[in-house]
Order: C-alpha cells, then sequence, then structure tokens
C-alpha cells in the first residue's frame, strides 16, 4: 500500500558514499529515479534500471538531454536559442552526475529508490546553470568565512476538486476543493482529511519534515511551514515538496497550484524563506546579537539584500504573474524595506524578545509559491555574502509599525517580470557581481522569452473588453 514504507526505517535522505553501499541498497530493487531540478524549480527525471544506474554511479555520471536548459515550462524552446541547447549544438548530452547524498524512496511508488543529480558540461565543468551547482558555489563562498546557512520555507497554494483532463476541458477555470475565507481553520481539513493527513505523513516517510500545515485565507488554500535546515537540505526539500504535494493531490482527485495569483480578487500565494547562518567553529547562531538583539553580520547580511533586491527581483518573482501578487493590501512587500518584527516590510527581522536568541533569524517575504527555491537561496545568499564581505552598511533605516510604506525612502520594486529582467540583465547590474556573468545571461534569455510569448498573447480580458464593442 503506498506510504507504508516497508522496506526500511530510515529517515531521509539517507547519503551513501561508496559504490558497494549503493550497491547493498538497492540489493532487492529493480528499478532507480533520478531527477534534476530546471532553471523553473520543475524536476526533471526518468526511471532507470538498477543495472544502468549502478553503472553510472561506477563510471561517474551519465548522459542527460540538454534541452532541460533550453526550453520553458511547457517544452517550448527558447527563442532565441540557449547557448546549451539548441539545433546549433545538436542538443548535445548533459552530464548528470548523481547526488548519493540525496538517497531517499518515494513512500507513494511503492518505495521506489530515488537520486537528485547536479548537472555538468563535462565531467569536471559544472554547467553554470544548474540550480544546485548554483547554490552549491555560494554555500562555499560563506564556508570561507566559516558561516553555515540554514533555512526555513513557507509555502501557500491552492487546492482544486480537479483532474489534469478536468482542468483541461474546463479552460483553466477550477473548482475550488473547499469554499470561502477560513484561514486556520479546524472545520476545512475534514473535508478532505485523507488528503489533508497524507501531506503531512508521507511528506515525513519521504524525508520532508513539515512543521506546521494550516488551511490560509482563500477558497481551498493550503500553508505549510517546511522544518528548518542546513540550506542545500532545505531546497532539496522545498522542491522535492511542491513535487510531492502534486502526487499526492493527483491520488486524491486534487489539483494543486502553486500559482502566485491565481485569481485577481483573492489573496496570493507566497513563499516566504527564513535564513540564519551558524558559526561553524562554535556552532551558535552568527545572527545573534548583543542585547539589541541582532549581531552585526545579520546587519551587513540585510545591507547586501537591501541594495541586491531591484537586480535579483526576476529570481523572487520568476512569472508573469508573480508580480500580480505584489500589490498593496494584500501583506506583499511593494518596495526595498527591512524592519524588525513587521510583516508589512520585504525583509522582517525576528529576534529577542519576540524568540530566544539562538533563533534569530531573518525572512524574505518577497517570493511568492511559484519560485525555484534553489535559485531563491542562492541570490539571498550570495547577497548577504556581498553584505558581510564588503561589511555594507544599511542605507535604509527599520520601517517603524505604524509607518507609512508610501512614505517610507526604499524604492520600489519592479512592477513586471520585463521591468525586472532588464535589471538583472543591465552590464553594472549587482546581480552580475555576486552570480555571474554566464548565470544572468541565461537566466535574462529565459525571462525574456516568458516576457515575449506575454506580449503576444491574446487574454480572455481583451476578448470581453474589445471583441463586441471595437
Amino acid at each position: 500500500m503506498a506510504g507504508q514504507c516497508s522496506k526500511t526505517s530510515y529517515v531521509w535522505p539517507k547519503p551513501l558514499k561508496t559504490f558497494e553501499e549503493v550497491e547493498s541498497e538497492l540489493a532487492h530493487d529493480i528499478k532507480v529515479k533520478i531527477a534534476g531540478i530546471d532553471l523553473t524549480g520543475i524536476l526533471r527525471g526518468k526511471v532507470i534500471s538498477k543495472e544502468k544506474f549502478l553503472s553510472c554511479v561506477k563510471h561517474g555520471s551519465l548522459g542527460f538531454c540538454s534541452v532541460v536548459f533550453g526550453w520553458d515550462l511547457h517544452d517550448v524552446p527558447y527563442q532565441p536559442s540557449s547557448k546549451y541547447a539548441s539545433n546549433d549544438n545538436g542538443f548535445a548530452d548533459l552530464q548528470a552526475k548523481i547526488d548519493l547524498s540525496t538517497f531517499r524512496r518515494i513512500p507513494w511508488e511503492s518505495d521506489l529508490p530515488f537520486f537528485l543529480v547536479d548537472f555538468y558540461l563535462t565531467e569536471d565543468e559544472p554547467l553554470a546553470v544548474c540550480p544546485r551547482n548554483l547554490l552549491k558555489s555560494q554555500l562555499k563562498h560563506l564556508a570561507n568565512l566559516g558561516l553555515e546557512p540554514q533555512c526555513g520555507v513557507e509555502f501557500e497554494w491552492f487546492n482544486f476538486k480537479e483532474t489534469p483532463q478536468s482542468l483541461a476541458e474546463k479552460d483553466g477555470k477550477p473548482t475550488s476543493l473547499t469554499p470561502g475565507m477560513f484561514g486556520y481553520s479546524v472545520l476545512r481539513p475534514s473535508l478532505n482529511q485523507n488528503y489533508f493527513d497524507d501531506i503531512f505523513n508521507e511528506c515525513k516517510k519521504f524525508g520532508i519534515d513539515v512543521e506546521g500545515l494550516h488551511t490560509e485565507t482563500g477558497p481551498g488554500v493550503f500553508e505549510a511551514a517546511l522544518s528548518y535546515k542546513p540550506a542545500m537540505r532545505m531546497a532539496d526539500n522545498a522542491v522535492l515538496f511542491k513535487t510531492s504535494v502534486k502526487q499526492i493531490g493527483l491520488r486524491h482527485g486534487v489539483i494543486a497550484s502553486f500559482m502566485a495569483k491565481p485569481f485577481a480578487h483573492l489573496p496570493g500565494c507566497s513563499g516566504h524563506m527564513h535564513f540564519s547562518l551558524k558559526d561553524i567553529a562554535s556552532g551558535s547562531n552568527a545572527f545573534a546579537g548583543d542585547s539589541n538583539g541582532i549581531s552585526a553580520i545579520v546587519e551587513q547580511f540585510i545591507a547586501g539584500v537591501v541594495v541586491a533586491f531591484p537586480s535579483i527581483m526576476p529570481i523572487l518573482a520568476p512569472t508573469i504573474n508573480s508580480y500580480k501578487r505584489l500589490v498593496e493590501n494584500y501583506w506583499a512587500p511593494v518596495k526595498v524595506s527591512w524592519g524588525i518584527e513587521n510583516r508589512l516590510a520585504a525583509i522582517r527581522v525576528i529576534a529577542p524578545p519576540t524568540c530566544a536568541p539562538a533563533s534569530t533569524r531573518i525572512e524574505v517575504r518577497v517570493p511568492g509559491a511559484d519560485i525555484n527555491p534553489c535559485l531563491v537561496m542562492s541570490a539571498i545568499l550570495a547577497a548577504g555574502y556581498y553584505g558581510i564581505s564588503q561589511r555594507l552598511a544599511n542605507p535604509l533605516n527599520a520601517l517603524q509599525t505604524g509607518e507609512s510604506l508610501a512614505e517610507y525612502p526604499g524604492e520600489n520594486l519592479p512592477k513586471s517580470l520585463k521591468a525586472a529582467t532588464e535589471l538583472m540583465a543591465a552590464k553594472d547590474s549587482l546581480a552580475r557581481c555576486i552570480l555571474g556573468d554566464e548565470f544572468v545571461d541565461h537566466y535574462a534569455l529565459a525571462c525574456r522569452n516568458e516576457v515575449a510569448k506575454w506580449e503576444n498573447a491574446v487574454t480572455d480580458w481583451e476578448l470581453k473588453r474589445y471583441m463586441e464593442l471595437v
């Protein structure tokens, strides 16, 4: 039965180090699932025979079509094409290296063994635009300062009483799982108790610790907080959580959508991220400070993020729809800002006396649920590292409780993917400094491709407004 972890009681992921350990662990399996994370945060993978998998482990990698970094989320190649995947290079294979430390079993797929992969151009050259590679590079920078990032993620998402077929037949106008605005309800989950419970329980068996799960304001909306983890583990868990919820939902006749703003008249779906830095030598929280509650390091980290915000916005808000969520009056930030225990700010500092010193952290409130968590963590940590390494002073004072955001001096965040992409792609952008030209050029290509599709689309709004009267 799905969900019964019959083969083992291990807590996932279970890092494997040697070929012998892998061979022993898979002794009774006949197939393995592998997947990599594309630019949008979608898992791209396949199921291969155990024999093929073991051969790949022994020889270091396997070929994986480069098109996964040359097309959009609907598998349409970028125009113009990416240098990594195009007619010019024949869509040649990338090298996919299996990360043995990510081993876990999928409980709703009969305990199928699962591994994540990282993408390489050659055996020795990591693909710069691979999300996991980008994050690993930022972790190395911080490790050189003796710091290890710890992170948490919160996702909100809509749930619809649909199947892929019924959703297609309804032309994208789905039926909500439950009616009404009912945040923190103890009644609504009982209407779909098996689905609600399976999210919590099956994710736990898959190595994704859900700290809290509840209904959020909106028809059929849930929110989950994932337990705090080291950054790489958290990034993997966050990506896998979204896919897991979608798979679990399908088994219950539910379509789960992490779209940022499905409906104009309802609140959008956030993907808030929490960050702190552990001092590797002492094990203490480097963000915890003196009697004022925060340290110089967290002040410099915040300063880096504040100055980087405009140029990393396409990562924090990666779709056309993302910017429909970033409007006033919905607790969604519209300005570069920070504040202590202030949910109207783009960065919320959580520090004593609100929490214990060891729990001091920042919450970045700009991202929606539609993000690629690997890329958001990479961008925020790169900006924070920049602030620490340059010992930046924050150009903004904290947004005070009751202070008018309209009068706050922080600049407005970009209001569209097009505007945000041009800021990122500018020759002197901070994004280029902290993330590298190779990544920024490719990511800007993907964003411009998305913008072009939007600008050429004829929408329902246009048809209703103009069809009869003009």
